[in-house]
C-alpha cells in the first residue's frame, strides 16, 4: 500500500508562514511601494550609454542613404531619385580596424567618414544613437563603440547630474562596464510636448559632462498618462475576471467549499509573487502580468487535479475523518504535481540564465510562482477544505459507495 503523507500536521504552521510573507510583502508595498515600469507609471524611459565615438560619417550626394546596424557590421542602404538603390556592407570581418573601415565607407560618392578613435582600434560592436536620423545628412553621424577597458562610471556619479530634481529617477542597467543608464521622469499630462523636452533635458545634461562624442541615448520609451491608467485599470479587470471565471468553473465541478479554496489559493499566489516583486524592487511592467496570469493556470491546475482527486476518494475511502481523505489525495498526487513543476522550472531556469531584461523578470518571477503554486495547492487550499469540512460526515450514499467499493477491492484481492 502507498504510503500516506500526513500533510494536515503542516496546515497551520503553514497557513501562519504564508501570512507572515504577505504581511512582510503589505510593510514592503506602504514603505518601498512597486517599481511600476513604463506601462503602468506615465512618463518616459530612457536609456543612455556613455561610450566613446569610433567614427563620423555625412553625406552630400543626392541619393537617400540609410545607416544600419547589426551584429555582423555597418550597412549602407542607397536609394531615391537618380540612384540605383542597393545595399552596400562592410562586416567587421573584412574591416577589422577603424582605419581600414573609414577608408573603406569614404569609397562610397559623396560620403564623408572620419575617424575619431585611433585607426587601429578593432572594429566591432558599432552602435548608434536614437537621437540621430539614420537618414544620413551634411551633419555629423557618430557611431560610437565599447572600450575594452572602460573607466566605469558610477550610478552615484549620474545621479550627482538630476541631484535637484526629484522628478528624475536614476539606475543602473545591465552589466556596470557598459556604462548605461535608465533614466525615468514622470509625467502628469499637463504638458503635451512633455516627452520632446525631457529627453532634451536629459541628452543636455549628459553631453555637458560628458561631451557630445561620448553620449549615446540607446532607447526612449514614452507612454501618455491617460493610457498608462486605462493599462493599469484593464489588467485588473484581467486579473479579477480570470479569478471569478475559475470559480464559477470550480463551483460547478466541485463544491462551493472547494472553489473557494482554489481561489483562496490563487489570491495567496499573486499576493506572494507581487510581495516579492516589491521586496527586489523588480519593474511591474504588463509582462509581470502575463507571468501572474501564467501562474494562476498552473496553480489552478494542480489544485484540480487534487480536488479530483479528494472528490474521487470521498466515494471510494472509507472512513469517518475528512482529513484522512485529504491525505490520502494530496499523497496519491504529489509526484504528479512535483514532475510537473520541476519539468517547468527547467525551461523556467534556461529563460532565466539565457535573457535579460524584461525576459529574464518574466522567468524569475514564474520560478516563484511556481514554488508558491505547488505550496498553495498544497497547504493552503488544503488548510482551508480541511476547516470548513472539520465536522464532515459521509452521506448515506457516500457510505455505500464506501462499502461497494471495499467489496470490489476484496473480491479482487480473492
Amino acid at each position: 500500500m502507498k504510503k500516506v503523507i500526513k500533510f494536515s500536521r503542516f496546515f497551520v504552521p503553514a497557513v501562519i508562514i504564508s501570512l507572515v510573507l504577505i504581511a512582510a510583502g503589505v510593510v514592503s508595498l506602504c514603505t518601498r511601494h512597486i517599481n511600476f515600469g513604463i506601462d503602468f507609471q506615465p512618463g518616459l524611459i530612457e536609456e543612455v550609454r556613455i561610450a566613446p565615438t569610433a567614427m563620423t560619417l555625412s553625406y552630400n550626394g543626392a541619393a537617400n542613404v540609410e545607416i544600419q546596424t547589426s551584429a555582423q557590421g555597418i550597412s549602407f542602404v542607397i536609394s531615391g531619385a537618380g540612384s540605383e538603390s542597393r545595399t552596400e556592407s562592410f562586416r567587421y570581418i573584412d574591416y577589422p580596424t577603424v582605419g581600414e573601415m573609414v577608408s573603406a565607407m569614404s569609397g562610397i560618392d559623396g560620403t564623408t567618414a572620419v575617424a575619431v578613435a585611433d585607426s587601429s582600434v578593432t572594429a566591432e560592436g558599432f552602435f548608434g544613437s536614437s537621437s540621430q536620423s539614420a537618414v544620413l545628412t551634411g551633419e555629423k553621424f557618430r557611431l560610437y563603440y565599447s572600450e575594452s577597458n572602460p573607466t566605469v562610471v558610477s550610478v552615484e556619479d549620474i545621479r550627482e547630474l538630476f541631484a535637484n530634481d526629484s522628478s528624475f529617477n536614476v539606475k543602473q542597467s545591465g552589466d556596470v562596464s557598459l556604462n548605461t543608464y535608465q533614466i525615468r521622469a514622470g509625467d502628469d499630462g499637463s504638458d503635451p510636448e512633455i516627452s520632446e523636452k525631457i529627453q532634451q533635458e536629459i541628452l543636455n545634461r549628459f553631453v555637458k559632462k560628458y561631451g557630445e562624442e561620448n553620449v549615446a541615448i540607446i532607447k526612449t520609451d514614452f507612454v501618455a498618462s491617460n493610457f498608462s491608467s486605462s493599462l493599469a485599470s484593464k489588467a485588473i479587470i484581467l486579473v479579477i475576471g480570470t479569478m471569478l471565471l475559475i470559480w464559477l468553473y470550480a463551483t460547478i465541478r466541485f463544491k462551493w467549499d472547494f472553489a473557494l479554496a482554489a481561489i483562496i489559493a490563487l489570491l495567496h499566489d499573486s499576493l506572494i509573487i507581487i510581495s516579492f516583486i516589491s521586496w527586489t524592487q523588480m519593474e511591474f511592467t504588463s509582462t509581470t502580468i502575463a507571468a501572474i496570469l501564467t501562474i494562476i493556470g498552473y496553480s489552478i491546475n494542480a489544485t484540480v487535479v487534487i480536488f479530483d482527486r479528494v472528490r474521487e476518494n470521498i466515494r471510494t475511502v472509507k472512513t469517518q475523518n475528512f482529513l484522512d481523505i485529504l491525505n490520502i489525495s494530496l499523497s496519491d498526487t504529489l509526484s504528479r504535481s512535483l514532475i510537473t513543476t520541476v519539468t517547468t522550472m527547467l525551461a523556467v531556469i534556461s529563460l532565466f540564465l539565457f535573457t535579460t531584461g524584461t525576459m529574464r523578470d518574466f522567468a524569475l518571477a514564474l520560478f516563484v510562482g511556481l514554488l508558491s503554486g505547488l505550496y498553495s495547492s498544497i497547504f493552503i487550499s488544503g488548510a482551508f477544505t480541511s476547516l470548513t469540512r472539520k465536522n464532515w460526515k459521509p452521506s448515506d450514499e457516500e457510505k455505500k459507495t464506501q462499502t461497494q467499493s471495499v467489496a470490489s477491492t476484496n473480491l479482487f484481492a480473492e
